[in-house]
């Protein structure tokens, strides 16, 4: 499989890259994300995903590697009830998104982007998810002990939370995680054939 640059800081799109035994190097991309408001939602992680994508492909350090080596980019969101929950902001951020969160059904979406420059692939991947009612104790427990300020929608599906509080999933378990990596290695493995 062809050596990549995975343009992310994300400790779980690394330790799933590297469960899966690809060979890539990390730079994390030098961007505020921000989405123009005409975008549609289904388009969202994907627009983002090219942005990191591109960010890192202009570094000095993405400059030393060799022409051509590809680029590997993502970006995950939450929607429940068409509103986005991205990352909280806070505490209370976090309590209010896993308090909208609880007994419902929501929608975890990951743009993936792909490009050596001259060629791109890109696709999102879609997981259901249903929450059981959450207490407030649960929620206030939650936040609390883990701090998932670093995730979007507020939880992450590995930790306590997913296991306490996820009644099911449809989809892809990893891609809740931030990404869909099965269907990424595909990517990656047939990149080359394209």
């Amino acid at each position: 499989m062809q050596k990549i640059v995975l343009a992310s800081g994300s400790p779980r799109r690394k330790q799933l890259l590297e469960w899966a035994r690809v060979d890539f190097d990390i730079i994390v991309p030098p961007i505020e994300e921000s989405v123009p408001a005409d975008v549609p939602l289904q388009e969202v992680p994907v627009h983002i995903a090219r942005d990191k994508a591109f960010a890192v492909k202009a570094t000095h350090e993405y400059k030393r590697y060799e022409p051509g080596i590809p680029v590997l980019s993502a970006d995950t969101i939450v929607v429940c009830d068409g509103q986005i929950l991205g990352k909280p902001a806070d505490r209370e951020n976090a309590i209010a998104m896993l308090g909208l969160l609880s007994g419902k059904k929501h929608e975890v979406m990951t743009g993936v982007f792909l490009t050596n420059g001259e060629k791109e692939e890109h696709f999102t991947e879609v997981t259901e998810v249903w929450f059981y009612e959450l207490t407030q104790q649960q929620i206030q427990f939650y936040v609390d002990e883990y701090q998932p300020y670093d995730k979007a929608g507020a939880y992450g599906i590995q930790e306590w939370m997913g296991v306490v509080g996820i009644q099911r999933i449809a989809g892809d378990f990893y891609n809740v995680m931030g990404l869909p990596v099965s269907r990424v290695v595909q990517l990656i493995e047939n990149w080359s054939d394209r």
